[in-house]
C-alpha cells in the first residue's frame, strides 16, 4: 500500500499536470480526488489559475503546487484521463499509476511544422464556406492565415511579452488581407480576416472559462475569461493597426 505522502503528492501532480494542460478546474479536483479515494485515502483538493492544494482529512499539513499555465495539450489531458480512470476502475496498481504519470509527464506531445502550417491553413478555410466566398478569397485566406500563424510563433520565440504575439498575428492578417484587397487580388478583406483569425483565437480558454461560471467556479472562471478577453482585444488591435496602416499607404 503507498503512503500517505505518496497518494498526497501523485494527486497533486496528476492535478498540475491537468491544470497546466488547459483542463478546467473541476475536473482538476475531482480526478485528484478520486485518485485519493481508489488508494484509500479522503482527499480535498481546490484548484486555482495559479496553484493546487491538497489535502488529507488524516493529515495535519497541506500540500501546495504551483502551476505555470501556457500553452493547452488536450491529448495530455486525455491520457490522464484514462489513466486515472483505469486506477479507479482496479485496472492498474498505485506503482503503475506512478510509472504512467510519470511518462506523460516527461512527454513531448507535438506536431511538425508542416503540419502546424498546414492545420493552420486549413482552419483559416474552414470559415470563409459559410460567407460564400469567391475560390480566390478562399485561397487567399489559407495563405494568409498561415502568414498570421508564423508571425505570431516567431514573435513567441523572440519576447516573453504576454499577448504581443496575438497582437502581431493579428496585424500581419489585416496588413496582408487590406494588401490584397488594395492590389486587387481579392475581393473583400473582412472575409479573409475573419477567417485567417481562427487560428490565434483562443477557443480552449473562451470554452473553458464558460465551463467553469456554469459550474460555479467563479475565480477561475473569471480568470479565463479576462484572460481570453485580453487576448482577443490584442489581436483586435492588431488588425486595426494593419487595417489603418494599408489604407495610409494606399492614400485612402
Amino acid at each position: 500500500m503507498p503512503s500517505e505522502e505518496e497518494v498526497i503528492e501523485l494527486s497533486g501532480r496528476v492535478a498540475k499536470i491537468l491544470l497546466e494542460n488547459g483542463a478546467e478546474t473541476s475536473r482538476v479536483e475531482g480526478t485528484a480526488e478520486y485518485i485519493g479515494q481508489a488508494a484509500g485515502l479522503q482527499l480535498s483538493c481546490h484548484a486555482t489559475m495559479t496553484a493546487v492544494f491538497v489535502d488529507a482529512q488524516t493529515e495535519a499539513h497541506t500540500h501546495l503546487i504551483k502551476v505555470r499555465t501556457g500553452d493547452f495539450n488536450l491529448q495530455k489531458v486525455d491520457e490522464i484521463n484514462s489513466v486515472s480512470r483505469a486506477f479507479v476502475g482496479g485496472e492498474i496498481d498505485f506503482d503503475q499509476l506512478q510509472q504512467r504519470i510519470e511518462a506523460i509527464d516527461r512527454k513531448v506531445i507535438d506536431f511538425t511544422w508542416p503540419q502546424k502550417i498546414f492545420g493552420a491553413g486549413l482552419v483559416s478555410v474552414a470559415p470563409m464556406l459559410l460567407f460564400k466566398a469567391t475560390w480566390a478569397d478562399l485561397a487567399w485566406a489559407f495563405f494568409v492565415g498561415i502568414a498570421g500563424y508564423l508571425a505570431s510563433q516567431w514573435v513567441g520565440r523572440q519576447t516573453t511579452t504576454p499577448y504581443i504575439t496575438s497582437a502581431v498575428g493579428g496585424f500581419t492578417i489585416a496588413l496582408l488581407a487590406a494588401a490584397l484587397v488594395q492590389w486587387g487580388w481579392a475581393t473583400s478583406s473582412d472575409n479573409i480576416i475573419i477567417s485567417a483569425l481562427m487560428p490565434l483565437v483562443p477557443g480552449v480558454a473562451l470554452t473553458n472559462s464558460l465551463r467553469e461560471l456554469i459550474g460555479k467556479h467563479t475565480i477561475s472562471g473569471m480568470v479565463r475569461a479576462v484572460d481570453a478577453v485580453l487576448v482577443a482585444g490584442a489581436i483586435g488591435g492588431g488588425v486595426v493597426l494593419g487595417a489603418v496602416l494599408v489604407r495610409i499607404l494606399a492614400g485612402v
